[in-house]
């Protein structure tokens, strides 16, 4: 959920109850902890199921979006001494991990950490080198506030936000004894988009490349996601290394890093270089120079698990919209009302009925491929196109191309959003700063590593 760019995240929800954990040789498994990791001892492999969490959709007006399985990635753990049962989404595109703090007299207050009750929680003083230092890629500055605590602000693209104080806190995972002390934030104001299914979250938990992110105070080499889209087994993640033995080789690109700040930059992101757009095997007629990041940081590439949809700047978007108009002349019909955006960037739409979609028309749309230096991401079939709820005209359905135009959504970058990314291994190798990309059947790797049906 990048803090210039999220639109809507993709909602899946983990147990760390029944975490397994595997050889990175074998799919055997028992106990473990995330707890246990470190960037030195990174033999053994923690993986977690996803589950889907249905989210209903009928307050919602048709020109928005509102994912079916909507929403979050979240994770069940224990925070404090004595320890408070928490659940909190899990973020590839944020730093600052978070919890909806609650001074209150309820002793279990719903989906709220009260540190009034927790021996081991330590505020952290705006004078700290961590409210100084480790805050540098906040998007808006850390601050100091009348108690001389340290004080972050967070928001959002979709009009979210979180405020509150950084403070140290013990981290409990899973069932084990080895217990983390983690920085925070202890957020007394939360706001967004949906204030119905913002209740459901204590936090969030941040997954990015900045110092204080929950993956880099735990000192992860190396985590993965295989996402299967599909209710029966949605998915899985996966922290620690991924050397299987039957695991498709992957193809990795390197992440780019700009070490001098940038307006437009976002410097903790998984970035990578977008090199080109293919249909149907054919490269278009992009120019190089539109791919790649700009003087003020304009135009980087994320790949992002907060991110539902795909997005491209204007020019690249407008030469793939007019190639896959022209392809689909004959197989599909133009959804015509010209006032109707998808989402407010999705302008290509079209009108298929339930007899065309049982007949396999989705199976004759032409593949776009997205390339990167070193790997590819192959969009085909179904993903290409997003039924959206509740709107019909007869007896068809509207279904809206799944790539947008990032200058209507006021961004200046590409975004790699979940949903191409479904039955795809994503690896994230920091340790040597680079993405592995696979196609797999999510399902059966799941089978392998012992969660799946």
């Amino acid at each position: 959920m990048f803090s210039r760019f999220h639109a809507l995240f993709l909602l899946l929800v983990l147990s760390v109850r029944t975490y397994k954990c595997v050889s990175s040789s074998s799919s055997s498994s028992s106990s473990f902890s995330f707890s246990s990791f470190s960037s030195s001892s990174s033999s053994q492999t923690l993986v977690l199921p996803l589950k889907t969490r249905i989210t209903p959709t009928d307050h919602r007006p048709t020109d928005k979006l509102h994912f079916h399985h909507n929403v979050t990635l979240t994770v069940t753990l224990t925070v404090g001494t004595p320890p408070q049962n928490i659940s909190m989404v899990i973020d590839t595109g944020s730093e600052l991990s978070w919890l909806r703090c609650n001074r209150s007299s309820n002793p279990n207050p719903v989906n709220n950490f009260d540190p009034t009750r927790s021996s081991s929680y330590s505020p952290i003083p705006c004078s700290s080198p961590t409210c100084r230092t480790r805050t540098r890629d906040f998007l808006i500055p850390a601050s100091c506030d009348s108690d001389k605590l340290c004080h972050a602000t967070l928001s959002y693209a979709d009009a979210s936000s979180s405020e509150g104080n950084l403070a140290a806190e013990i981290f409990h995972f899973g069932n084990s004894t080895n217990d983390s002390n983690l920085i925070f934030g202890c957020m007394g104001s939360v706001s967004g988009s949906d204030p119905e299914e913002d209740t459901k979250t204590t936090g969030l938990l941040g997954m990015n490349r900045g110092s204080l992110s929950f993956i880099s105070q735990m000192g992860f080499p190396k985590f993965s996601y295989c996402i299967s889209g599909t209710d029966d087994f949605p998915g899985f993640l996966l922290l620690g290394d991924s050397n299987f033995t039957w695991l498709t080789p992957l193809n990795y690109t390197p992440l780019i890093r700009i070490s001098t700040p940038l307006p437009y930059f976002d410097r903790v992101a998984y970035t990578v270089q977008l090199t080109g757009i293919k249909v149907n095997g054919k490269l278009l007629p992009i120019p190089k120079s539109v791919l790649v990041p700009d003087h003020t940081g304009a135009g980087q590439t994320m790949v992002d698990s907060g991110t539902q949809f795909t997005f491209l700047l204007g020019p690249v978007y407008t030469a793939l919209r007019s190639h896959f108009l022209n392809r689909t002349n004959g197989i599909l019909t133009v959804y015509e009302d010209p006032d109707f955006v998808f989402q407010g960037t999705m302008d290509l739409c079209y009108r298929i009925s339930p007899v065309r979609i049982r007949s396999g028309i989705l199976h004759r749309l032409p593949t776009v491929s997205l390339v990167f230096e070193g790997a590819e991401i192959a969009v085909s079939g179904q993903p290409l196109l997003y039924r959206v709820p509740h709107l019909t005209v007869g007896n068809d359905s509207v279904y809206c191309f799944t790539f947008g135009n990032s200058d209507l959504m006021g961004m200046e970058a590409y975004v790699i959003g979940h949903h191409h990314q479904q039955n795809m291994w994503i690896e994230f190798d920091l340790q040597r700063s680079r993405i592995g990309l696979a196609p797999v059947e999510c399902d059966v790797s799941g089978q392998r590593l012992g969660i799946g049906s």
